[in-house]
């Protein structure tokens, strides 16, 4: 076995149902390396609401060094309703590590599982298999902490850089060829308000920029109001889109509104170095211990951790593990799983062991 098979990832499960759907994706990592040439180590830290309660940090400064150290980082779901920064924000690690770790690419993948209930008629048969990059460290979200208010207004800054920008665009056509090469469209939209605002026609810019240097992805550009309508109209006509932060906030959980919900929307935020990923569903305070959660989208998101780190370190069993879980939720679905939120009786447990089942 080489050492390059060998990963350390460092686990922190975060709040509420977070440490819950935490325990079934793991399992499933176990299994893969009881079965493929991969080993993994994992490295649990604390972070979340949960500490910030016990000790006024949102994760401790040797959580930090860890997920510096580590070759990837699972993250489960963090915060709570009831626990706020004195300002009365949320206690939020996973946005805290976007900008320690500079990933400014964060990837919310929308595909609709056989045997998964969409609101959109016709999806089950035309098919919903889509990205939305959300660039994470700036846009609106550049102004977190930092807006200023008065008795008469509020203002918050959006920043749009270039350096960043440029980054995420080659980032993105990237994905977008790879999608190609696995017998996707290859297409990627460009959504912003660049008819209004000079931010997003900066934005717009650099994207067509982007554009020529990979002339083997079709590359489109749309405003984010005519996206939203055509998300809930066609959506099997998108593959990938890339956009500034608040938009991707917003349009990566209609994305997941459209394949069965939050519990199915795994994710994963991305920079040169670092990466994390975690599902896209927050704590569930309300469900929290009674083993309700859905841990799907946390299975998945370990299995884009497997393949992202295979394109990193060119390990093709990585890349076959990955697809191995995806084949396994997919299976554990069309013969009938049903989680809670769809109406069915499957718990986190049920879920986990049609899934390690199926693998």
């Amino acid at each position: 076995m080489s050492a390059n098979n060998a990963f350390h990832v460092a686990v922190l499960p975060g709040d509420g149902i977070g440490l819950e759907v935490m325990t079934p994706a793991l399992e499933i990592l176990r299994r893969i390396e009881a079965k493929s040439d991969l080993r993994f180590r994992f490295t649990e830290a604390p972070a979340g609401a949960g500490h910030y309660r016990k000790t006024g940090k949102s994760m401790p400064d040797s959580t930090v060094r860890l997920a510096e150290e580590a070759d990837a980082i699972l993250l489960g779901a963090c915060g709570l309703p009831s626990v706020r920064y004195p300002d009365n924000t949320e206690i939020a690690p996973q946005v805290e590590l976007r900008f320690l770790l500079d990933l400014y690419a964060g990837v919310r993948p929308a595909r609709l599982i056989p045997g998964v209930p969409s609101p959109i008629v016709g999806a089950d048969s035309r098919g919903i298999d889509l990205v939305v990059i959300r660039e994470s460290t700036e846009g609106l979200f550049a102004s977190m902490g930092k807006g200023v208010v008065t008795h008469e207004e509020a203002r918050e800054t959006l920043l749009i850089t270039r350096k960043t920008s440029e980054r995420l665009f080659e980032f993105s056509f990237k994905l977008a060829e790879r999608r190609k090469a696995r017998g996707r469209p290859g297409a990627l939209s460009c959504v912003d308000k660049a008819n209004v605002f000079k931010a997003f026609a900066f934005f717009r810019e650099m994207f067509d920029e982007a554009a020529q240097r990979h002339p083997q992805v079709k590359a489109e550009r749309l405003y984010i109001d005519a996206c939203a309508a055509m998300l809930v109209k066609r959506p099997w006509d998108f593959d990938v889109m890339v956009m500034e932060n608040m938009f991707g906030d917003i349009i990566s959980d209609l994305t997941a509104g459209l394949v069965g919900g939050m519990g199915m929307a795994p994710s994963a935020d991305i920079g040169d170095r670092y990466a994390v990923f975690q599902p896209c569903h927050g704590t569930a305070p309300d469900i929290m211990g009674q083993g309700k959660a859905n841990p799907t989208a946390m299975i998945l998101s370990a299995a884009m951790m497997l393949d992202w780190l295979a394109d990193k370190h060119g390990l093709e069993s990585a890349a076959d593990a990955s697809e191995r879980i995806e084949r396994a939720v997919d299976k554990a679905y069309a013969d009938g799983i049903k989680p809670i939120e769809f109406g069915g009786s499957n718990g986190t447990a049920d879920i986990a062991k049609a899934v390690l089942a199926a693998l």
